[in-house]
């Protein structure tokens, strides 16, 4: 089975949380709004693919609605780490770019799943 456009940008962003995280762990003593941004940049991608393999339209329009929280989550986590001061904002720019463009493909997904129930 091919991946989709947003499994692979999810992937993409999940990988990216992660090399931030283990640079940001290795300088700071505490994690906390770190590992925030793991869990849920992370949850992203590995809700799409719960979707997709879901039981039912339900299962998967709740999956992806949970994919929408997670990555505003994200966005949040990342935002109040360059506002903090934690790390650099053009570590976060790109990561910021990603984080909307899966964003529009969520909601532009949950749009298109919920308008052929």
């Amino acid at each position: 089975m091919k991946k989709s456009i947003l499994q692979d940008k999810s992937l993409e962003f999940a990988t990216k949380i992660v090399v931030l995280y283990e640079s940001y762990s290795k300088t700071h003593k505490d994690n906390t709004l770190s590992k925030q941004l793991l869990r849920s940049g992370t949850s992203v991608g590995a809700n799409i693919n719960e979707a997709i393999y879901g039981n039912s339209k339900a299962d998967f329009i709740s999956k992806l609605h949970i994919s929408l929280k997670e990555i505003h989550e994200s966005i949040y986590w990342l935002k109040l780490l360059c506002n903090a001061n934690l790390i650099d904002e053009i570590n976060a720019k790109p990561l910021l770019s990603l984080s909307e463009e899966i964003k529009a493909m969520l909601i532009s997904s949950l749009n298109t799943a919920k308008s052929n129930i």
